[in-house]
């Protein structure tokens, strides 16, 4: 376990309810132990009295008690005791009833027989978390639309407890962003916080990269090798895009998270991990449940709460601030002078749609300060188009491009390449196919020679040649 730097507010008042007299005194012992005072009760009515009577700073509560069920425990100090965070104890197998509990509004949960080491770190946790959230985080989401507001609030809810987190929303839409301000927001902000993606890791390397490795447990294990999840220890483990795990390591994935531990490969032990799960997916994960490419019972373990990223059009009024803050990094990120977005442009950008959201408006505005000759983006430099499929309808005749209408057409009539398929791509790796392809053909048919080939594009060999170095085409002839 990571040494806990945290420091526990000392004779703080803990509420114990079981109906088991040796748990009763487990509990009130481990407590007594780390200077905390227990407060016992034996079922739900006992339980009552005591919140009537006193204030606590955290409850330990069994599920099964002879008058009634933890949950009404965790309902009724959910709404008339908002500070105190609630510990469920479940008994081995009702995972089903640990998560009913955090949706509730439970802190979180552990299995009996309770692991002692896990019980501190949890208490630790919980009792520290009233002063641990930093409003600044919220910050890290720009915007001050309605759905953006929503947005904050529910990340201010969500913090405050350990339950895992389904993060929904379009590709490019900032589900990371939302993710990290999570993580900075709760009680793990001082510990890491490890992204990775799901469908970027090769299926054989992944039970490796997940969980980690022994020396010699098989061919090119060289050493001991720490996996994500040990990585993570203490803090926030982002799984973006779920949907692409293979089932075999969901099977795996659902044991971690319902018995908080692992098993590195060539191991014969396992190791305890305190990791809060956050994971993300721009699919349609229930869908993909009842097409048999997603358990079912890993769904509901990871989508215990939900927070919806919303679309980019779907908060215009956010266009300015993301802007000025996009050309600011921009501007950061190249060492120059901060380029400015004329009304025009503005406007232009509020009415697009945005397919590829925010990630797109990125690469737009990249795409403008490098066409913009005086640090000021018009609307021409946007270069703005529909992309729902482009054919040669899409291309005006009658315009300064005419020159290239004919290239245009042979590039968007070869096969796939006439309408974007979400399941095979993403809108951003569509753009840049066709791009890179009309840039292509008209080199060729311009024996590579950059001017020329610019001049026939209509647009200036400076814009070709940023447009040539950001799709990775080298040319090594000489003008």
């Amino acid at each position: 376990m990571i040494p806990n730097k945290k420091t526990l507010p000392m004779n703080s008042k803990i509420l114990v309810i079981d109906d088991e007299p040796d748990i009763r005194q487990l509990l009130s012992i481990t407590l007594s132990r780390m200077g905390l005072t227990a407060y016992c009760a034996e079922n739900v009515e006992q339980a009552y009295e005591n919140l009537k009577q006193h204030t606590f700073q955290l409850c330990i509560t069994d599920l099964r008690l002879p008058d009634g069920s933890g949950l009404e425990i965790v309902k009724h100090i959910t709404k008339k005791h908002t500070r105190t965070p609630v510990i469920v104890i479940t008994a081995h197998g009702s995972m089903d009833i640990a998560i009913d509990a955090m949706k509730l509004g439970a802190f979180d949960f552990i299995n009996k027989p309770v692991d002692l080491q896990n019980l501190r770190q949890l208490i630790t946790n919980a009792t520290t978390t009233s002063s641990s959230g930093e409003r600044k985080a919220i910050d890290d989401i720009i915007g001050v639309s309605p759905p953006i507001q929503l947005l904050k609030q529910k990340i201010e809810q969500v913090s405050r407890s350990q339950a895992p987190i389904f993060i929904t929303g379009e590709s490019g839409s900032g589900k990371e962003v939302a993710a990290r301000a999570i993580h900075k927001s709760s009680i793990r902000k001082d510990q890491p916080f490890i992204a990775i993606n799901c469908g970027a890791i090769p299926k054989e390397l992944m039970e490796s990269e997940f969980f980690g490795h022994k020396k010699g447990s098989f061919t090119g294990a060289h050493q001991d090798k720490q996996g994500l999840f040990q990585a993570a220890h203490g803090g926030t483990l982002f799984l973006d895009e779920i949907a692409d795990l293979p089932l075999e390591m969901q099977v795996k994935l659902l044991r971690v998270i319902q018995e908080k531990s692992i098993r590195p490969i060539g191991s014969q032990s396992e190791l305890p991990v305190d990791v809060r799960i956050i994971s993300a997916t721009h699919q349609n994960l229930l869908g993909a449940v009842t097409n048999g490419n997603f358990r079912s019972d890993l769904y509901y373990r990871v989508n215990v709460i939900e927070v919806l990223v919303p679309p980019l059009r779907e908060k215009p009024e956010d266009i300015q601030l993301l802007s000025n803050f996009i050309l600011e990094k921009i501007s950061h990120q190249n060492h120059q002078t901060k380029n400015h977005i004329n009304n025009d442009a503005l406007q232009k950008l509020q009415t697009y749609t945005f397919p590829g959201n925010i990630r797109e408006l990125e690469n737009i505005l990249e795409r403008a300060c490098a066409l913009a000759e005086d640090n000021n983006i018009s609307a021409e430099h946007l270069l703005l188009t529909e992309p729902v499929g482009i054919t040669t309808a899409d291309v005006s005749t009658t315009t300064e491009n005419k020159s290239v209408v004919d290239e245009v057409r042979d590039i968007t009539e070869q096969k796939n390449d006439r309408l974007f398929d979400p399941n095979k791509e993403t809108i951003d790796e569509y753009l840049e196919r066709i791009e890179k392809n009309i840039l292509l053909n008209v080199l060729n048919n311009h024996r590579w020679n950059r001017t020329s080939a610019a001049k026939k594009l209509g647009i200036s060999f400076r814009s070709l040649r940023y447009r040539l170095k950001k799709l990775k085409i080298d040319i090594d002839s000489e003008e």
